[in-house]
């Protein structure tokens, strides 16, 4: 029917219900394994099972990996509640390990973490979320030479065992993708054919073995 025609009448549609107050309703695919409650509490990295790491091109054509064997951390895993979940990491960055020591002494000078007046970087959460599958998403702020910007880490939960020596163990993989030019890590050095000899974007990556901490007292 055309409703331009004259004479033609439309009936009003009803009106949607309005929609009840409170937070959307989540689906049991969007929620923890209620067994990580017992997880809940306090855990510190494994320095000695757990690695730091960076990846990034380098020459347009190869790969050059490293890691941080210096670094300290505090956690916090909410296993009910994951967006209670808080971790802290801080690095030392002249801890930097690429396995070529000229390289190293490139690395922690003025163009990239310049170790001498920025000896540390830091990570600190500001939220988390659970995704479904055993990957949370971590958002943080991370800060490199007094420059503080967010980052997203996308989180793995591995599992958790009891070791022979009775500590309790917990296993995270986390990745993250930045431009290191947005923290002042500036070296520029281009190719003949116009290529970067060192790509702006850096793979961070976390292996991640926590022991739960002992209550105080």
């Amino acid at each position: 029917m055309n409703l331009f025609t004259r004479g033609a009448t439309r009936r009003p549609e009803p009106a949607a219900p309005p929609r009840p107050a409170g937070p959307p309703e989540v689906g049991p695919a969007a929620l923890p394994d209620p067994a990580l409650a017992a997880l809940t509490g306090e855990w510190a990295i494994d320095p000695t099972h757990s690695r730091i790491g960076f990846s990034v091109r380098h020459a347009m054509v190869t790969t050059v990996r490293g890691s941080f064997s210096e670094f300290r951390s505090r956690l916090y895993f909410d296993g009910r509640d994951p967006s209670r979940s808080q971790a802290e990491i801080v690095v030392s960055t002249g801890s930097v390990d690429t396995g070529v020591e000229q390289r190293d002494a490139h690395l922690v000078g003025r163009e990239f973490l310049d170790s001498a007046n920025y000896p540390r970087m830091r990570f600190t959460s500001t939220g988390v979320e659970f995704h479904g599958d055993d990957v949370y998403r971590m958002t943080g702020d991370l800060t490199i030479k007094a420059v503080t910007r967010s980052v997203v880490l996308e989180l793995t939960y591995i599992g958790q065992v009891t070791d022979p020596f009775g500590y309790q163990r917990v296993g995270f993989d986390g990745t993250t993708t930045i431009n290191r030019s947005e923290w002042g890590l500036n070296y520029s050095s281009r190719l003949a054919e116009g290529g970067a000899m060192v790509s702006e974007k850096v793979r961070l990556q976390l292996d991640i073995a926590a022991i739960r901490t002992p209550p105080a007292g």
